[in-house]
């Protein structure tokens, strides 16, 4: 790891001490329902809802209890509900069929089921089993390619160039950093340069 990023990971550490997965879950299944909720949704409207969820359906068996037009009702509040609902139930029987009701402890295993691409993977595999992985949502992307961290046009090339450029070992705590540091401060829209505190080593405000 050079000295900009060793730099840049250091200064985002001090800035969000409790940068971490934001999603609530308990169990690995829970956090793989969350975070296939979680698509173009706010963390904090999917914790409204799984709140409630995960109380009455903590488990596998229980959601495969669930009618798709039962978990549709439930999950409504979120965008694309239906979809979801689709995809989580199918996930579900996925899981029962093919993997003895366990969620997977592979990239493979878990991008072959419904709903699941390579971010919600990273996510479960990262937070769940504590994988060394990089999970690339829009705030990674766009916070990582602003600062010039890396220079892709797309999540999977951030992802191989944010592993090429961090030890193995700060890769789960980076992409959180990352995230943490696009919602507060590297915004979309306005990033608030002037209370930046990486502002020293990001390309955009340089520029």
């Amino acid at each position: 790891m050079n000295k900009r990023t060793k730099e840049i990971i250091e200064a985002l550490k001090e800035e969000y001490p409790d940068a971490k997965c934001e999603l609530n879950y308990a169990t690995p299944f829970q956090l793989l329902v969350a975070t296939i909720m979680s698509a173009q949704t706010t963390d904090v409207k999917v914790n409204e809802i799984t709140k409630t969820l995960f109380k009455e359906y903590p488990d596998l068996d229980s959601f495969l209890s669930l009618s798709q037009s039962e978990l549709e009702n439930k999950i409504k509040k979120i965008g694309l509900y239906r979809n979801k609902a689709k995809n989580i139930l199918t996930m579900c029987h996925q899981l029962k069929e093919h993997f003895d009701g366990e969620v997977p402890t592979t990239l493979e295993a878990l991008i072959s089921l419904a709903g699941v691409g390579r971010k919600t993977a990273n996510v479960v595999l990262s937070n769940a089993f504590h994988v060394p992985a990089i999970a690339v949502d829009t705030h990674v992307f766009r916070v990582s390619n602003r600062i010039g961290l890396a220079k892709a046009k797309d999540v999977l090339e951030t992802e191989k160039q944010l592993q090429s450029i961090a030890n193995k070992e700060d890769w789960n705590l980076l992409h959180h950093l990352l995230i943490f540091h696009g919602r507060r401060c590297c915004n979309a829209r306005k990033p608030n340069c002037a209370h930046c505190k990486i502002q020293q080593h990001c390309n955009f405000y340089k520029e």
